[in-house]
């Protein structure tokens, strides 16, 4: 479970984020709206500008008051040390296969 901070502290599960939009455009905008109604709107913003919007797979809406390119950054370096962690991983169960070969 690989968790992404957005903002004050508040983080979500990276694997659960479906969409990071920007608030500008009216689509965005009833996005937000309808996930009020819904009662799936959860703000994250502390009562600042909210710069952008997180879709989940559960269908929630999350404000955000840090930017969608931000948290894109955080994405993608989260993405790149899993990978990371999985090319070390790999090494070592080679490296103990060898071992047990000899």
């Amino acid at each position: 479970m690989k968790l992404i901070n957005i903002g004050f502290g508040n983080t979500v599960m990276a694997e659960k984020i479906v969409a990071v939009i920007n608030t500008g455009s009216s689509p965005a905008r009833k996005l937000k709206e309808s996930a009020k109604q819904a009662g799936q709107l959860i703000d994250v913003t502390e009562g600042r500008r909210t710069r952008s919007i997180l879709v989940m797979d559960s269908n929630h809406v999350v404000l955000s008051s840090v930017q969608p390119e931000t948290i894109s950054q955080r994405l993608g370096a989260l993405r790149i040390e899993t990978q990371l962690a999985e090319i070390e991983q790999l090494k070592k169960s080679e490296q103990s296969r060898k071992k047990g070969g000899q």
